[in-house]
């Protein structure tokens, strides 16, 4: 899935600028778009880049705010805390971050993104990583995506894989995962 100069031209829009350090399209919308860009550990610049997937699709990316507004990242840190099980989950999607992107260039940091493995910081960040990797790797990226789907029903079969796992399937739904007020930690 490498990157062509129209899917460079197609980030540039989505963005507002040009993507640097792109590397490969690792997600492709139902409708074609990029979405999610795989992005060099360093820039041409020298630059530490360590965010290794990014998400481009503005409408996953205005979906991924709405996400964060309605208080998942606080619901999901908390679940981080109470659940041994997604904890461990978290740590190994971390780790296996970290060797992706160290794959290309050891950084010679354990930063990984979106708060792994001890907080959930960035839902962009985790939805971009499950959207790449696809609904077996990062458990809240997986939930992520399937709280985007069921937040923005419009956005299946369009921006979102119409097969994602449900949130009803995974356990969750937009009520539960949400917090009143809308505030994040």
């Amino acid at each position: 899935m490498a990157v062509s100069e129209a899917d460079l031209d197609i980030m540039e829009t989505q963005l507002g600028r040009r993507p640097r350090g792109a590397v490969e399209v690792s997600y492709r919308t139902p409708d074609g778009e990029p979405a999610v860009v795989k992005t060099k550990p360093r820039l041409d610049d020298g630059t530490p880049f360590p965010t290794l997937y990014y998400l481009t699709d503005p409408r996953l990316t205005a979906e991924a705010s709405r996400l964060e507004v309605a208080g998942v990242m606080k619901t999901m840190q908390a679940r981080l805390a109470e659940d041994a099980e997604l904890a461990a989950d978290y740590t190994a999607a971390h780790e296996h971050y970290l060797a992706e992107r160290n794959a290309m260039e050891d950084l010679g940091t354990d930063f990984s993104g979106g708060g792994m493995p001890d907080r959930v910081k960035c839902l962009h960040v985790l939805i971009a990583y499950a959207l790449a990797e696809g609904p077996d790797r990062v458990r809240l990226g997986t939930e992520a995506v399937a709280l985007a789907c069921e937040n923005n029903p419009k956005l299946v079969g369009t921006a979102l894989p119409a097969d994602w796992p449900t949130s009803a399937s995974l356990g969750t739904s937009m009520a539960a995962a949400s917090t009143e007020g809308g505030e994040e930690s």
